[in-house]
């Protein structure tokens, strides 16, 4: 997110501040693709009541911030994607735990303290960190950038591994059709956002911006809450996603830097 920061351009702030229909409309994709495409998902699959509540826990969550760094790699707008994350992640305060009541028929508490804290030390802190020092360092600038996206593809890759290995333990509950139902949440949840946006006639990197914001769920989230909420089977199909997520944004990534 510090790298982030350093990329961020006030043109291109500008530019994003004279369209707050492009936030909007992505939050609003956000919060209404993802957890009604868990609605659906579970009821095509018709998954045990706890698998279920996972699904409906993931599609009810914010976008993560994983999605600011992929992003950059993809060329995208990073600015809106970080805009995007941030009030994403804010509004879910009211909007996750209202979704996971109206799909679930479950009440779950968020700890607002806690996660105002993390977004604070997560997003805005290290961000604003990063455009300081650019601000300060522009002769340095474009070194470091470069540095920043290798150095950024490395940490996915051992984000990747992280959440592999912790999870080691509960793979033996996996079925396929959850592997499946977590695969097609994530890929329908691109290509809807991507074609609405292309709909709209967005330019290319905002039309990326979308599709990765909306399809890349703060999954870390929807794990913590399963956890504290309910049980680690709960918590399965967020572990999945943080896996499965990654994966498919390095497909993007791959795609996008080839056009």
């Amino acid at each position: 997110m510090f790298g982030m920061g350093m990329t961020l351009k006030i043109d291109e702030m500008k530019r994003i501040s004279k369209k707050p229909s492009w936030v909007m409309i992505t939050i609003f994709l956000q919060y209404s693709i993802m957890p009604f495409l868990a609605f659906l998902i579970v009821k095509i699959f018709n998954f045990s009541e706890e698998i279920a509540l996972g699904f409906i826990i993931l599609g009810s969550c914010p976008g993560g911030t994983a999605s600011n760094v992929i992003a950059y790699i993809c060329k995208a707008n990073v600015s809106l994607s970080i805009f995007c994350t941030f009030i994403s992640t804010g509004l879910s305060v009211i909007l996750t735990p209202f979704l996971i009541f109206l799909l679930a028929n479950e009440n779950i508490v968020i700890d607002i303290l806690s996660l105002v804290r993390s977004t604070f030390y997560i997003i805005f802190l290290p961000v604003l960190a990063g455009l300081m020092v650019k601000i300060v360092m522009r002769e340095i600038e474009e070194r470091y950038l470069k540095f920043f996206a290798f150095f950024s593809e490395i940490i996915i890759a051992f984000i990747i591994a992280i959440i592999f290995s912790i999870n080691f333990d509960s793979l033996n509950s996996l079925s396929n059709e959850m592997i499946l139902g977590v695969i097609l949440h994530n890929l329908i949840g691109l290509s809807l956002a991507f074609y609405i946006a292309k709909l709209l006639a967005y330019p290319n990197d905002v039309k990326r911006t979308v599709a990765i914001e909306v399809a890349m769920q703060n999954s870390g989230l929807g794990m913590t809450l399963a956890l504290l909420h309910y049980s680690k089977i709960v918590a399965l199909p967020s572990a999945l996603f943080s896996l499965w997520h990654n994966i498919s944004a390095a497909g993007l990534v791959y795609l996008w830097k080839k056009k």
